[in-house]
């Protein structure tokens, strides 16, 4: 899916930025945020960044890793 996109300064993104989102929802039109000429950010519809790889599950708990624990280190000397 091929999407149309536009740039805009950061002041105009800024001072118009919820009326922006919702234009790009409505449009699928996605608007590359640019300061000083130099583009900075991209504002995509959802369905586009919806392909992003999630972290849902990469997190590994190890217990408890604060508590002090019963071998010495020689930084403790």
């Amino acid at each position: 899916m091929v999407f149309k996109q536009r740039r805009i300064p950061a002041g105009e993104f800024k001072a118009r930025c919820l009326a922006l989102l919702d234009e790009v929802a409505a449009t699928g039109t996605s608007i590359v945020v640019t300061k000083y000429g130099k583009p900075v950010a991209k504002v995509v519809p959802l369905g586009e960044a919806d392909d992003l790889p999630t972290l849902r599950g990469s997190v590994v708990r190890e217990g408890d890793i604060v508590s002090p624990i019963d071998v010495r280190w020689k930084a403790d000397r």
